[in-house]
């Protein structure tokens, strides 16, 4: 039923695009939630991470999108320091594969792509719901996502449901105690504050979100 909602290379790009100018616009912010229950560097290392993709965006004009993802998340996993790097890295590099080497996906075969991309986040991190970490926004963003699909929704309700279900995730995070990462050791101390990786995820999806309004 998805047929017909067609996102190319140049949605892809643009997102990436943007992305980069979301990391630079949220750096300090993303890192001052890092302060307070990690390293103090979320929003600095995906800054330098995508500096670095927006430096080699050009080199990668002719790449179909398998091929562009693959390139952007080597290119986070080699620059992005800390759990993020492999996090985001992995997250990107999967996120490709359901393209098969395309120049363009339909909607459906989209989701398959976020489907790939939330899973190797999860397998690389061990992480569940309610450990405090990216997957508190990644993994319910991806069922409300399945079930809409699921359901027959029109692209852009289905992706709606999606975020939204992205931003509960990401605030659930606030009263939880950590069981992953550096925010572990802090025990009940790290209560009251958002994980930084669930918030950059949100910003991630919602990237991806608007963009599509603009295309669907």
């Amino acid at each position: 039923m998805y047929k017909n909602y067609i996102l190319d290379k140049d949605y892809f790009i643009q997102v990436v695009k943007d992305l980069a100018v979301m990391a630079e616009v949220e750096r300090d912010y993303l890192t001052k939630l890092d302060s307070l229950i990690g390293d103090s560097d979320h929003g600095i290392n995906l800054s330098i991470g995508f500096r670095e993709v927006t430096k080699k965006l050009p080199e990668w004009e002719n790449e179909n999108i398998t091929a562009f993802f693959k390139k952007v998340g080597m290119t986070l996993l080699g620059k992005v320091g800390g759990a993020a790097g492999p996090l985001y890295g992995g997250f990107f590099m999967k996120l490709g594969e359901p393209a098969n080497n395309k120049e363009e996906v339909d909607f459906g075969e989209f989701c398959n792509m976020i489907k790939n991309g939330v899973e190797a986040v999860e397998s690389r991190g061990k992480a569940i719901i309610a450990d405090k970490t990216m997957v508190d926004t990644f993994r319910p963003a991806l069922d409300a996502l399945m079930a809409a699909v699921e359901a027959g929704q029109q692209p852009l309700d289905a992706f709606d449901k999606c975020v939204k279900a992205g931003e509960i995730g990401r605030d659930s995070t606030i009263p939880l105690i950590a069981k992953k990462g550096r925010a572990l050791r802090l025990g009940e101390r790290a209560i009251g504050h958002m994980d930084p990786g669930s918030a950059s995820s949100y910003m991630i999806l919602n990237i991806f979100y608007e963009n599509m309004k603009k295309r669907f």
